[in-house]
């Protein structure tokens, strides 16, 4: 047996949920390109893809957003949980907690569609329920009359929010729904294994989500834009950056070697919302600017854009907190967690990997 550290390159499972190519910059959901999906569906559309396998016709989609709607407002125990955390709880932790909450008979194992669909309707009321008490706000009940992400907006601001901002926020909600074998799709599929139940599987997701080195938000990236400010000032902060060997949030990717798709989708849709700010513009030329200066300094390293780079952009025209911005991305990928239980489930095998013991043994102990 051969020792890989981080499984990297390792392949544990077999799936149709979704695919990502790094070396193409290709990512695909359930056949069809994460990108296209982006511009062109609603979030609520590709869940049902995600989760069926097919995209819905019209009378499907009806039926699907009126089950998300049902399942949107918080159960009584669920309140009363969150009114007794102390109130600097972090939202990760808030959220993670009051998941587990939800671990009734009905959540036993094996996992189902149903399931899901609970969870992820479920979920952005937690988000914005413990954002709003947190900072000694009104809570917004849920709008039947919205989708899910204008919902979402909504119970965040209390304000009904603009089309484009949620057009912008659904594109990001779709790009960030699946994203193949990560640390959280992992270990969601590990809990699954052990034919423990759906809930479980996703409180071990959110755990992993909550590491910086895997949900970390674009928090980065906007202190990047603010900083820069204007475009006499970019290539001096760029090259100071480099020079000093710092890191440049936003750009590189663990997977891909080429440019990231999901940065190219929200890459026109932060053109659609950027209205006469003149903040496409400025990350635009940030951009191709950055990636000629990371060209120069590490030749041939192939360093593009990633979706935080993106995704920061569209943060900043929604005016999400940033304590806001790892529970979004929770929020989108809960939907492609629940997917990939759902198919372990399917043709389970407990997961058992082995490791390599490098103690000592009792024997050299004693010489």
């Amino acid at each position: 047996m051969t020792y890989v550290k981080g499984l990297e390159g390792i392949i544990a499972a077999e799936t149709k949920v979704g695919h990502v190519d790094g070396e193409k910059g290709q990512l695909i959901y359930r056949g069809y390109w994460a990108k296209d999906l982006a511009i062109n569906y609603s979030f609520e559309e590709v869940s049902y893809l995600i989760w069926n396998g097919t995209l819905p016709n019209h009378d499907e989609l009806k039926a699907f957003k009126q089950k998300m709607v049902t399942h949107r407002t918080l159960p009584a125990n669920i309140v009363a949980l969150m009114d007794c955390l102390p109130k600097d709880t972090e939202v990760m932790s808030a959220l993670r907690t009051c998941i587990s909450a939800l671990g009734d008979p009905s959540y036993s194992w094996p996992p189902t569609k149903e399931q899901a669909l609970a969870i992820t309707a479920v979920t952005p009321t937690i988000i914005a329920y413990w954002y709003r008490k947190m900072n000694d706000l009104e809570v917004v009940e849920p709008n039947e009359h919205l989708d899910h992400v204008a919902n979402y907006l909504y119970m965040i601001n209390g304000e009904i929010p603009d089309q484009s901002l949620v057009t912008a926020l659904n594109a990001y909600f779709v790009l960030t729904i699946e994203h193949g074998m990560n640390a959280s799709t992992f270990s969601s599929r590990v809990i699954s294994s052990t034919e423990s139940d759906m809930v479980s599987a996703i409180c071990g997701a959110i755990g992993a989500m909550k590491g910086p080195l895997h949900g970390g938000a674009p928090s980065g990236v906007i202190t990047m834009f603010d900083e820069i400010g204007s475009e006499e000032n970019i290539e001096p902060w760029v090259r100071k950056k480099l020079d000093n060997k710092e890191k440049i949030m936003g750009f590189g990717h663990r997977v891909y070697r080429t440019h990231d798709p999901r940065a190219e989708a929200l890459k026109e849709v932060s053109k659609q919302i950027s209205g006469d700010n003149g903040l496409f513009d400025l990350i635009v030329k940030i951009e191709d600017k950055t990636i000629e200066l990371l060209n120069e300094y590490k030749p041939g390293r192939g360093i593009y854009t990633n979706v935080e780079y993106f995704a920061a952009a569209v943060m900043k025209a929604v005016e999400l907190p940033s304590e806001l911005f790892t529970p979004t991305f929770t929020a989108s990928r809960v939907v492609g967690w629940t997917a990939h239980v759902v198919e372990q489930s399917e043709n389970n095998r407990i997961y058992r990997p082995q490791s390599a013991y490098i103690g000592y043994t009792p024997v050299e102990q004693n010489q």
